[in-house]
């Protein structure tokens, strides 16, 4: 005979079910929800990657131009399947779209 401990209240379906299946049902959605985020030619980037600029873009409030084939280390993912978080000499939180770099 199965324990209390193994069942638990669904929200959702308003039932009472196994703990696996609620976890794997919960792991399932966890999956769905991740961004993916690509560069410009397709390729899928993560926190960490070094990427290179493929067009000259004027940093706003900076005063500055990044030229295209400019090294950018260490990007970190924000969320948005469009941008990316890093950092640049002189410029700090620097956004960039993810259509202006290639993984590099």
């Amino acid at each position: 005979m199965p324990n209390d401990d193994d069942y638990v209240y669904d929200d959702e379906s308003g039932e009472w079910v196994p703990a696996s299946n609620l976890r794997a049902k919960q792991a399932e959605a966890a999956k769905a929800a991740e961004v993916v985020v690509r560069d410009s030619h397709g390729t899928v980037l993560a926190d960490g990657d070094q990427v290179t600029l493929i067009k000259d873009l004027e940093v706003k409030g900076a005063g500055q131009v990044l030229r295209r084939g400019t090294l950018i280390k260490s990007i970190r993912l924000t969320g948005d399947p469009q941008e990316i978080d890093c950092r640049y000499d002189g410029i700090k939180g620097l956004v960039l779209r993810a259509e202006f770099v290639k993984k590099r």
